[in-house]
């Protein structure tokens, strides 16, 4: 494992029913091609040995000896081999059979763990031939040549560097309490399902959903391999279903009704399972069983490693099929915020600076959208513009335009008069554009916004976005105060789909102008050509590296440099090294340093899984130290 990844397999190798060699070979022929690909753990389906649909050849002697000799022969194989390979063979213990895996690696049995649930109904009648976990009394014996030890007990398997396996065995994950609920709960990172599921009309979308809940559920990952080609077609047949999923997300899938044997890979990410566990303090707080016996596997040599799976570069970003659903509950948790909070100080007023960015726009959409569903006049709404010195023509005319468009009440207020009276009185020179020159801008708005709402008896909505947010991107007691702030769940690679959603509702080109607009607080003054001296993202970098940033520190508590490597993935084709680790800096320090600013947020409604709010999500003393944090992005 390195970066907190652990690169696993599903395989669906061919069989010939009670033809232990022929299976053997196959188990074996996949087993050498995902170790050549780097996997280090691999599942096969149940009762890969001797097929699983060998009926009450299970009761036959030669059967059970061929399929011992077939583990000896896997033994053997595996030898020099780090891969961990779970494969399901019928065991025979204290004069019982039992269905069982059998958890293998460099020549040795690490374990074997016997199935719990005995499916009975329909077309299965296992309890034929088989008996239960819940049957066994623990034992020591030899197999295949190995002393081993089995009991009903759970079993975790943990290689050494400490990812942590557990097992469960077909009908176990369909029980009402499956095992991998106590194996979750007792350190499993990992669970492998070993199974021998048939196909019918709808099952295999229900078993989907199923593993997706179950690694949901108990914050896993889940690996499925189920048996296909070759099983017997006498009644049923096997589809041969490969699967990994991540808390509840699928990784990969195989092609069902292959004839031909396949693996499955896919790269799973412990740490951030870990951390999610950690977080959830309902896992934390779920009652838990005897710990399980922990069985350490061998040790293995480093491997090379390299990303394979995809990263995301815009992870607050919906998928373009979720587009419209996610937007639109997405505006309607702004608005059912905003309108609450009307309601409740019986506000018939509201009062927003609407500049012609993003931000404001996004604010003043959801403010006509909450006194709409209040049944307030939208006149109610008070749209101040407040030119000063460096606004430009674009974004004046189009905050005016949508200001008309929308039928709320306009009101220009220039803030040059005022401020320039402010460095008067200051001592400031108005040709010095410092940080005061800038600040003292942004102050001056807010202090004309909150005068009106009082004069107006409304409320002021709030702008600012939680990127913004993050970066400390806001004037203290400026724009970085008001009465609620609507954004301040949503980071700005999200507003500019939400403004485009909006627009191609209202069918506005003056919308699309504004997501088109470069993105500046416009405190300095433009050249004289009318171009934007201040942009952004020249200063404080991209706002989709950004927003990749928050999300993997503030979601998942990844370091530096776990996010470095994900961002070098994501971002391949957009930033090279140099510029993503100069970024990742600047976010490090600058989220630190502004800590004080986000203590005193104004309310707002969360959003997402991510929130900056002081009173919930994001606690953090304004004065801790990012030494540990700038060290590491020195050292990318």
């Amino acid at each position: 494992m390195k970066y907190g990844f652990i690169k696993v397999a599903a395989g669906v190798p061919a069989v010939k029913v009670a033809d232990v060699e022929y299976n053997v070979q196959q188990i074996e022929s996949l087993i050498a091609q995902a170790e050549g690909k780097g996997v280090e753990m691999i599942v096969f389906p149940e009762l890969c040995v001797t097929g699983y649909s060998c009926q009450d050849l299970f009761r036959e002697q030669l059967l059970l000896d061929k399929a011992e000799e077939g583990l000896m022969l896997l033994l053997d194989f595996t030898r020099k081999l780090d891969i961990i390979s779970v494969v399901g063979l019928p065991v025979v213990v204290k004069g019982l059979l039992y269905n069982c895996a059998a958890v293998i690696q460099r020549g040795s049995i690490l374990g074997i763990v016997p199935k719990t649930y005995l499916p009975n109904y329909g077309e299965f009648y296992e309890k034929r031939w088989f008996a239960s976990a819940q049957d066994l009394s623990p034992a020591d014996f030899y197999l295949a040549g190995s002393p081993v030890s089995i009991s009903p007990e759970p079993v975790i398997f943990t290689t050494g560097d400490g990812v942590k396996l557990g097992i469960e065995i077909c009908e176990d994950v369909w029980a009402p309490i499956p095992p991998s609920n106590n194996l979750a709960l007792a350190g499993a990172d990992i669970i492998m399902n070993l199974s021998a599921s048939d196909d019918l009309l709808g099952k295999h979308q229900y078993l989907r959903s199923l593993l997706a809940q179950q690694s949901a559920r108990t914050i896993s990952a889940y690996v499925y391999a189920s048996c296909g080609f070759g099983e017997s077609t006498q009644d049923v047949v096997y589809g041969g279903a490969a699967m990994v999923f991540e808390n509840g997300k699928q990784l990969v899938e195989g092609d069902r009704f292959s004839l031909q044997p396949q693996i499955k890979i896919a790269q799973v990410d412990v740490e951030r399972l870990r951390s999610e566990r950690r977080h959830n303090t309902t896992f934390i707080n779920a009652q838990r069983q005897a710990s399980a016996r922990l069985v350490v596997a061998k040790s293995v040599e480093p491997r090379d490693f390299e990303l394979i799976r995809d990263i995301d570069p815009h992870p607050f970003i919906p998928k373009e099929a979720d587009m419209q659903t996610t937007c639109e509950e997405i505006l309607n948790i702004q608005v059912a915020g905003l309108a609450k909070r009307l309601y409740h100080i019986k506000a018939e007023k509201a009062v927003i600076g609407i500049s012609g960015g993003l931000d404001s726009t996004l604010a003043l959409l959801v403010t006509v959208k909450a006194f709409d569903k209040l049944g307030l006049d939208r006149k109610g709404i008070i749209g101040i513009t407040m030119p000063g010195f460096g606004t430009t023509d674009r974004t004046y005319n189009n905050a005016m335009t949508l200001m008309k468009t929308l039928g709320v009440t306009i009101r220009e207020i220039s803030i040059a008069k005022a401020v320039t009276q402010h460095f008067e009185d200051i001592g400031h020179d108005a040709k010095v554009h410092d940080i005061t020159y800038e600040n003292s801008q942004a102050r001056e708005r807010t202090q004309i916004l909150m005068d009106v709402a009082n004069q107006v008896n409304g409320l002021v909505v709030g702008t600012g976005d939680l990127s913004e947010l993050a970066l400390g991107w806001a004037t203290y007691n400026g724009d970085h105060m008001s009465m609620y702030g609507v954004n301040a769940g949503v980071p700005k690679t999200l507003i500019r789909y939400l403004v485009t959603f909006v627009a191609g509702e209202m069918a506005t080109e003056t919308l699309l102008d504004i997501v088109d607009t470069p993105i500046s607080p416009e405190l300095i003054p433009a050249d004289k050509n009318g171009k934007i001296k201040q942009k952004t993202e020249d200063l404080v970098g991209p706002y989709e590296l950004h927003d990749f940033f928050i999300y993997y520190f503030m979601r998942f508590g990844f370091s530096p440099q776990k996010i470095f490597v994900l961002a070098q993935k994501a971002f391949a084709k957009s930033y090279d090294d140099a510029t993503i680790k100069k970024w990742l800096t600047t976010f490090c320090r600058r989220f630190f340093t502004q800590q004080f600013k986000r203590s005193c947020l104004p309310d707002g409604p969360k959003v997402g899984t991510v929130s900056l709010s002081p009173r919930g999500d994001w606690r953090m003393p304004s004065d801790a130290s990012y030494t540990l944090w700038l060290k590491e992005c020195e050292n990318l």
